[in-house]
């Protein structure tokens, strides 16, 4: 297997586990960040949190390695954009996952002082666990944009030099523009979650396809230099 080839294999796998990482982490918290009296649950059992906090990591270390792996391919048909691509996914990213997993380690610490906190200082725990779930909320907006600036770096670059097929690139062009409007669908609260994760699936399943192709059958040769 030559290096080209291994790099496909590679930035397939590291796809399927960031997105099964993520896929997790919202499985594990959702339910317990969206309930009404979230802190007291967090108290009564971290354990959720906690795993999601380690997935949402995962995730960004995973996703975070794609640009790196690619970018000696990429550069050879726009440097400028590779070298976009690595700072936003692999950079501006990772910022945002570890920001959001501080928010929730915080938030157990806030959980387990206001499962103990006397009536006197129980309202300002309880401010101080809605900010930091809104600025969680804020992250995870400005995640969205950032994800789909690079995303659409990355389709760019794939349909210019047919790296992979052209309806792969496409696809993943209405996918991102839709995932794009979410956040701030959300923001002004146009839409809800559920809403939402429905018009996220275009490009869940566009980044799985894309990632099985790497995977299966590598770049087109003919679009690597020789």
């Amino acid at each position: 297997m030559d290096t080209n080839r291994k790099i496909a294999v590679w930035a397939g796998i590291l796809f399927i586990i960031g997105t099964a990482a993520g896929v997790s982490s919202v499985v594990s918290t959702q339910s317990i960040l969206s309930a009404p009296d979230y802190l007291g649950q967090i108290a009564a059992d971290k354990t959720p949190l906690l795993v999601g906090s380690l997935c949402v990591l995962v995730m960004g270390l995973a996703l975070s390695l794609v640009p790196v792996l690619l970018y000696p391919i990429l550069k050879r048909h726009d440097e400028i954009l590779a070298l976009a691509y690595v700072i936003f996914r692999g950079a501006l990213e990772m910022i945002c996952y570890i920001a959001m997993t501080l928010c929730w380690l915080f938030l157990v610490l806030v959980s387990q002082e206001t499962a103990s906190a006397g009536a006197a200082s129980l309202p300002a725990l309880q401010s101080l666990g809605a900010v930091l779930l809104k600025g969680n909320d804020s992250i995870a907006y400005v995640l969205v944009i950032i994800f789909s600036l690079d995303a659409l770096m990355l389709y760019t670059m794939l349909y210019r030099s047919q790296l992979l097929p052209r309806w792969i690139s496409i696809w993943g062009f209405i996918a991102i523009l839709l995932h794009f409007s979410t956040a701030f669908l959300l923001m002004f609260q146009v839409i809800v979650m559920n809403t939402a994760s429905l018009i996220n699936m275009p490009i869940f399943f566009q980044e799985m396809v894309m990632a099985v192709w790497m995977i299966a059958k590598g770049f087109n040769p003919k679009a690597l230099p020789q």
